[in-house]
Formats: structure tokens, sequence, C-alpha cells
């Protein structure tokens, strides 16, 4: 049987072979392996020895007691790890695509400049690359997806199709077709996922956001509800510009 006991008062090699020596006195114990820099002691006995025989043994200035592993140290879990940043830090990749997105839009007329252009290219920018995040991890979206989004937990397919849905409207906008059927479409789904990500924002429940999959770790915030508040207002400006 081997057994390990902490040691107290150890400070030299002399300290070392002298609890060695008056451990191994003991018939019971068949080798003793000292630590010093630990100040362990591991004994190996051929049966159960009780902790004041070997206190017995050891001279005074030694303190001999069970060893008490320490507990693993444990990784942070994502939601605690999350915590430790700020709002600005954890959102950094979603202000970055959407200045990218915006930057695109713009340079792309930018000889021809045309505001409605410009915003419905952004639109069909956003949907493309939201729904390319989306795709990237079809299984983990749809469970971060029906968390919170009203229609996905009553209908577990629609999670499914939604990147989908975003493909195709992204290309509907930056094709220019049909585009009053792609702005009401955005005004239903974008709205229907804003009902949901409110009530969480209220409740403040900490839950990741799936508006970029789950490549980019995200936690729902209110940054996710200026997202698409971002994108209703435009759907509506375009909208009366249309009909």
């Amino acid at each position: 049987m081997t057994h390990t006991y902490n040691i107290e008062g150890m400070t030299c090699n002399g300290c070392k072979a002298s609890v060695e020596k008056n451990l191994l006195s003991i018939p019971e114990i068949t080798d003793v392996t000292v630590e010093l820099e630990k100040g362990l002691a591991i004994i190996h006995t051929n049966k159960r020895l009780n902790i004041t025989a070997l206190r017995q043994v050891l001279p005074a200035k030694f303190t001999i007691s069970d060893h008490q592993p320490l507990p693993p140290i444990s990784s942070p879990s994502p939601i605690e790890a999350t915590a430790e940043k700020t709002k600005l830090q954890q959102l950094k990749p979603l202000f970055l695509i959407l200045g990218y997105i915006s930057i695109a839009s713009v340079l792309m007329h930018h000889q021809n400049w045309d505001i409605s252009a410009i915003m419905l290219d952004f639109m069909g920018l956003f949907y493309i690359v939201f729904s390319f995040f989306k795709i990237l991890d079809l299984k983990g979206f749809v469970k971060s997806f029906s968390m919170y989004d009203p229609l996905a937990k009553q209908i577990p397919a629609y999670a499914n199709i939604y990147p989908f849905i975003e493909t195709a409207l992204g290309l509907m906008f930056l094709l220019r077709f049909q585009i009053p059927i792609a702005l009401v479409l955005t005004l239903v789904i974008l709205g229907i996922t804003t009902i949901g990500v409110t009530k969480t924002l209220l409740d403040k429940k900490t839950i990741q956001c799936a508006c970029l999959g789950t490549a980019l770790k995200l936690p729902m915030t209110e940054a996710t509800f200026l997202e698409n508040a971002i994108m209703i207002v435009m759907a509506v400006v375009m909208l009366t510009q249309v009909i």
C-alpha cells in the first residue's frame, strides 16, 4: 500500500535523510521516498499504519500529517470567460463585420452616389455575410437560435432553413429582384427575432447570440437588438420609397 504524507520542518538534505531513516525503522514500512522541495513523504507499507505510529518515530522538529491534494484548477466556462471582457471587447467581431459591410456598400457607389442603392447593397451584404457564418455550423446555430427566436421555438424546421432564407434575401437585394417582397420578409423575420431578443434582454438571461452562428462566440447584448433594428429601419425606409 502507498500513502502520502505532508512533512513540515525539513530544511536540508540532512533532514530528508533523517525522516527517511526514522520512518524505515518501522517494520511495516518497506520503502520511503521523501521530496524535500514539496515537503512530502511517500510511504510504502504492507499494512495500514496509524499516523500516531509515524509521529512517534520522527524527531520533534518534524510534523507529519495526511496529505490533502489540491483540487484541479478548472478552466473558466465560456460564460465566465466572456464575463471577464467588456461588452465592447466581446462585440468587436460584430462591429468589424458591420464596418466592412458599410465600407463595401459605400465604395460600390463612390462614383455614382445613391443612398438607396447603398442601403440595398448593405442589406444584401449583411444577409450574405451573416448567413455564411450561420451555415458554417448549422447544427450549433439551430440550437442557439431556438433558445430565443419565438418562431424557431415553435417550429424547429424554421431554424434549419433560416440561414438559407437570409442567403436568398441577400441575393434578392444585391440583384434587385423583387425588392418589395424582400423588404416585407425582412420586416417579418427580423421583427420576430427582435421580439425574442428583447425578451431575452429584459429577462437578463445569459445566452449566446446566433447572429453570427457559433464560429464567433457572441453574447446576447443590446448590440444584437441594435443590429436588427438597423435592418428593420432600413427596410421601412426603403418600403416607403418603392411603394
